[in-house]
């Protein structure tokens, strides 16, 4: 199957190829240097200095209340990602604390926009109800 076969099927008109066809000589090879901007001594100096970041549930600890009147995009996921790692190690207590804590905080500031503050809301919800359930 050395040439591009057409299905003739009126409506859908597909071409097919023969796979080795296209990875024979015309494809372009991309030199090792080009792929990478780094040499192997750099790569192998940040290997040796390079520790991977373990989430434990954590994250909370990192939040400092009260928060600036123009909270960051990269705050507003912190916040979200701490309150849903608290629920998702089943820390409810602390989690629904926390949500609360941060809704206190901004306490009608416009600190924070509405889907955040809607879903801070939804988390200690959840987490007062399995509390309750437990």
């Amino acid at each position: 199957m050395d040439e591009v076969d057409d299905l003739d099927s009126g409506l859908l008109g597909i071409a097919l190829s023969d796979s080795d066809a296209e990875s024979g000589d015309n494809a372009k090879k991309v030199p090792q240097e080009v792929r990478t901007a780094q040499s192997e001594a750099d790569f192998q100096a940040v290997k040796r200095t390079y520790r991977a970041k373990v989430e434990n549930g954590e994250i909370w600890k990192t939040v400092r209340l009260p928060l600036s009147p123009q909270v960051s995009k990269p705050e507003v996921q912190t916040l979200l990602h701490a309150v849903e790692e608290l629920y998702f190690f089943r820390r409810f207590s602390e989690a629904a604390q926390f949500a609360r804590s941060v809704v206190d905080d901004d306490a009608g500031a416009g600190k924070l926009d509405g889907d955040t503050l809607k879903t801070l809301l939804y988390y200690e919800k959840k987490c007062s109800q399995k509390i309750n359930n437990n």
